[in-house]
């Protein structure tokens, strides 16, 4: 206290006194404030490393789009008016090359009646769901595939029995690497497997598929000539307006009969997936959160009834309410900043450790971690009113006759 011009007037508490007065619960009870900031440091933790996993996948995701590119379109043929397989002409990937922002045209003809195996010596029934498909030269580059074993088909090998396997196609037939002496049988006949493909992320459809060139198809497996996919790459600004002539280009006769896609909207969808679990995991983290809320309200609920001598002998000296509400208000507060920052660590150290497995960028957003430590001082706060607005209300006398 200290003496006014003609009353006492209640000292004043700077910040520094606040914050040292508000911690003398958590000094005396270290156990029991260490339990109760656990409790907000889970919830925290378990929304930032959910944040963080999340962009950090779609960080992934945007450097392998970033590097392959979005301006891939796939033309397709669909079904015809009474329900049967239509056919593109033969010409529509020399036709949708004519179109000006198209940079790069490749096809693809799925084989049907062609299977694919290891050796003669196994049973028909087992072709481990191989496809085979005749292919342009071009659709190494056009589609952004690469070879991890072996080479890709050139003028010379197109003609002749030479097979490229995908990369799912060569891991079920037991090939690890492409080479002159290994040799499967396509429709039939021994072909050589001269290269085996890295997994195509745009274009998955030929991960299982063995694939051969188109003359060559047309030699030994009686290929009509008729392509069934044509992949096109175009200038990134007019990528949609070459999706909206593309239909009428390669079929003129029945444009309703093609289907167009965008491969990269596959992996914009499967973001948007990742984007509705993250809200649930969020949900659940919320939930530990208010778990947490609720174990350092019954902290300081108990931390009030067990200091009533103390704060009996605080307002004996003179402490007014004010201060007696501050002082448990700011040990609620400094209990869940404490859970508040350990819960952003432990979840940014989850996030690193999980990025770095899987060898993404790490990614957490500040907004995540600030929003956390936000976040437990409004939890802090309201579950420290209550007890701190009834150590204010404590009669001096009765606080002092408890024992």
């Amino acid at each position: 206290m200290r003496r006014g011009p003609d009353r006492l007037v209640p000292a004043r508490l700077r910040p520094r006194d606040i914050v040292r007065v508000g911690g003398v619960g958590l000094r005396t009870r270290p156990l029991r404030a260490f339990l109760s900031a656990l409790g907000i440091a889970i919830g925290i933790a378990a929304m930032v490393a959910v944040v963080g996993i999340s962009s950090s996948s779609r960080a992934e995701l945007d450097r392998t789009l970033a590097a392959l590119g979005t301006n891939l379109l796939t033309v397709s043929s669909g079904k015809s008016l009474f329900g049967d397989d239509a056919q593109l002409p033969e010409e529509s990937p020399t036709m949708i090359a004519r179109i000006g922002p198209v940079e790069r045209v490749a096809a693809t003809a799925q084989l049907p009646d062609a299977k694919v195996f290891r050796s003669d010596r196994i049973p028909p029934a087992q072709t481990g769901g191989i496809g085979v498909r005749a292919a342009n030269l071009e659709l190494l580059d056009t589609v952004g595939a690469e070879t991890v074993s072996g080479t890709w088909l050139n003028p010379a090998t197109a003609r002749y029995p030479a097979v490229v396997l995908g990369a799912t196609a060569a891991h079920r037939l037991g090939l690890a690497t492409a080479g002159t002496d290994t040799q499967i049988q396509v429709g039939g006949r021994w072909f050589t497997v001269i290269g085996i493909l890295a997994p195509v992320p745009l274009a998955p459809e030929l991960d299982l598929s063995a694939l051969i060139g188109w003359d060559a198809a047309t030699t030994y497996l009686g290929f009509d000539g008729h392509p069934t996919t044509v992949y096109s790459r175009s200038t990134e600004p007019s990528v949609e307006a070459v999706r909206a002539v593309l239909g009428a280009t390669a079929n003129p006769e029945a444009p309703n009969e093609v289907e167009v896609s965008r491969p990269s909207e596959a992996l914009s969808a499967a973001r948007a997936t990742d984007q509705a679990f993250t809200g649930l995991l969020l949900g659940l983290g919320a939930v530990a959160l208010l778990v947490g809320g609720v174990g350092v309200a019954n902290t300081m609920v108990i931390s009030v009834l067990e200091r009533q001598p103390e704060i009996g002998l605080r307002r004996s000296l003179g402490a007014t309410r004010g201060q007696i509400r501050t002082q448990f208000l700011t040990e609620s507060l400094l209990l869940s900043a404490l859970g508040g920052a350990g819960g952003v660590l432990l979840g940014t150290a989850v996030t690193s450790g999980y990025a770095l497995l899987q060898s993404w960028p790490t990614v957490v957003p500040i907004w995540a971690t600030a929003g956390g430590v936000g976040a437990t001082l409004v939890i802090g706060a309201l579950a420290g009113l209550y007890p701190a607005i009834r150590a204010a209300h404590l009669p001096p006398t009765e606080a002092l006759a408890t024992p």
